[in-house]
């Protein structure tokens, strides 16, 4: 009797760590709406990733730190992975990437003060540009001539500068863009344009550490489960929920 139950606890044992999943680190970095502790579900991206994340066998410890520790902590195997990461040629020597789970629209803002007419990159010669540190926009801003690049944790502080005239133009985010005029700036959103200038989409990944052993395995289940989130739609449901919380901008 007394080694039935022995062997019953140690099979529960064995049985309960299962279910909870291979933990490991999971870094990221306050970015509203995207990842911030003060969110339901610590933000969007955060609560696609967990939903994710629960149909493996791999269960993520997250942390949010800034930007440039949590990138830096994880391309030299301190952490084991990255959590919301756009992809970028430099980044994959040190960093494996996960098929994408969220894309994201860039825009150009500038102060409605600001009367001309920009439909290109080069429009932005000779100016200002508030851009955040250590992102990787996709965008060859080192190709237009003279440009000033001036760097900021987090785009409340370019959107700031904005209005302050520091900076000329400032590059962001559709979402993030969104939720802070309005959380932050809603009785001086009219002091705010977009300009007419298209870039390129950005799509958001999971990323692990090539030094991390066991990098390569996670990143398949996170590829597999995803799969299946996005043809269940599971993970649409989750995006326009937030997609409604926060209104436009013009």
């Amino acid at each position: 009797m007394f080694r039935w139950i022995l062997v019953s606890l140690v099979a529960a044992m064995f049985c309960g760590a299962a279910q909870a999943g291979q933990e490991f680190t999971l870094m990221a970095n306050t970015s509203p709406p995207y990842a911030d502790e003060k969110l339901p579900e610590q933000g969007l991206a955060l609560e696609l990733v967990k939903t994710v994340f629960a149909q493996t066998g791999f269960t993520p410890k997250i942390t949010i730190e800034s930007w440039s520790r949590a990138l830096e902590g994880t391309e030299v195997d301190v952490y084991d992975a990255l959590a919301s990461v756009w992809y970028s040629k430099e980044r994959e020597q040190d960093l494996l990437f996960s098929k994408p789970y969220l894309r994201s629209q860039l825009l150009i803002l500038t102060s409605r003060s600001n009367r001309g007419q920009y439909v290109s990159l080069e429009q932005l010669a000779g100016s200002r540009l508030g851009i955040r540190t250590d992102y990787a926009y996709g965008v060859d801003l080192a190709a237009i001539p003279d440009l000033t690049l001036v760097q900021e944790e987090q785009l409340v502080s370019n959107l700031l500068n904005l209005l302050d005239g520091k900076v000329d133009f400032v590059i962001a985010d559709q979402r993030t863009a969104a939720m802070q005029l309005h959380e932050y700036f809603s009785d001086k959103i009219t002091q705010f344009r977009v300009v007419d200038i298209a870039l390129p989409p950005v799509e958001r990944h999971v990323a692990a550490s090539r030094a991390w052993p066991e990098g390569e395995s996670m990143i398949a289940e996170f590829n597999r489960a995803l799969e299946a989130a996005q043809k269940d739609g599971s993970l649409q449901a989750i995006i326009k929920k937030w997609d409604e919380r926060y209104g436009g901008i013009e």
